[in-house]
């Protein structure tokens, strides 16, 4: 029998304020709402979030310490200048890691797996389909999460999970070409796991994560030019 006490229990802990806090400011910042050289008013992020002062201050120096703000004495936190190169970059990280853990996937490939993984590519197609893109990005979440754990590579996956944070999920629905590319580049990472073939879905998974990187990057520089 379920009662309330066992059911909270099973509900997923949630997540430091000062997380949000840096979650929160940092999709403001990549979605263009913060742009570089504007100061973050602590009282705006505190009103938005419904939290004191203190975790908004945290959340702001752990986002300084990720290079998306800068201090200045007597006047706060500013944003930092984030260019396309500086996108790539952190892209290049991801597609590396993804990489290793789809070709230790690949190793470890079984029917019952692949027949899964290929169900979420069936739901992510049909929602792309039927205009339905929160579905879309639920369903690639899945694909990318059941690969990184069959890898069974916990720490890398940990990385992983660091790295790709800083593009928040929702803000890839405002991003040209996206959801066309995680159609259309899965299939080579899902012919080659289930082929088994460790070396091949390493670098499909590696130039999928890189595509999605250029799509942002190309995304930053069309804002720059029209100055959104």
């Amino acid at each position: 029998m379920t009662t309330p006490f066992s059911s909270a229990r099973q509900r997923p802990e949630r997540r430091p304020l000062s997380e949000e806090v840096a979650a929160h400011v940092r999709s403001l910042i990549m979605s263009g709402q913060l742009e570089a050289g504007e100061f973050v008013r602590l009282d705006r992020i505190a009103e938005e979030l419904d939290v004191s002062a203190t975790p908004v201050r945290e959340g702001l120096q752990a986002l300084r310490g990720e290079g998306f703000l800068t201090f200045e004495p007597r006047r706060g936190f500013m944003v930092a200048p984030l260019s396309p190169d500086d996108v790539h970059d952190l892209f290049l990280v991801q597609a590396e890691i993804a990489g290793e853990l789809a070709a230790r996937a690949a190793a470890a490939t079984n029917p019952e797996w692949i027949a899964t993984l290929r169900a979420h590519q069936a739901k992510l197609s049909d929602a792309m389909a039927t205009g339905r893109p929160e579905d879309v990005v639920a369903h690639n979440r899945q694909v990318h999460r059941l690969i990184n754990l069959h890898a069974n590579a916990p720490k890398l996956a940990w990385m992983l999970s660091v790295a790709v944070r800083y593009v928040p999920e929702p803000f890839f629905l405002t991003i040209e070409g996206w959801s066309q590319a995680s159609l259309h580049d899965h299939d080579d990472v899902l012919n080659a796991l289930e082929a088994g073939d460790s070396e091949k879905a390493r670098e499909a998974m590696r130039l999928h994560i890189v595509h999605a990187g250029d799509l942002l990057a190309e995304h930053l520089r069309a804002q720059a030019a029209t100055g959104q």
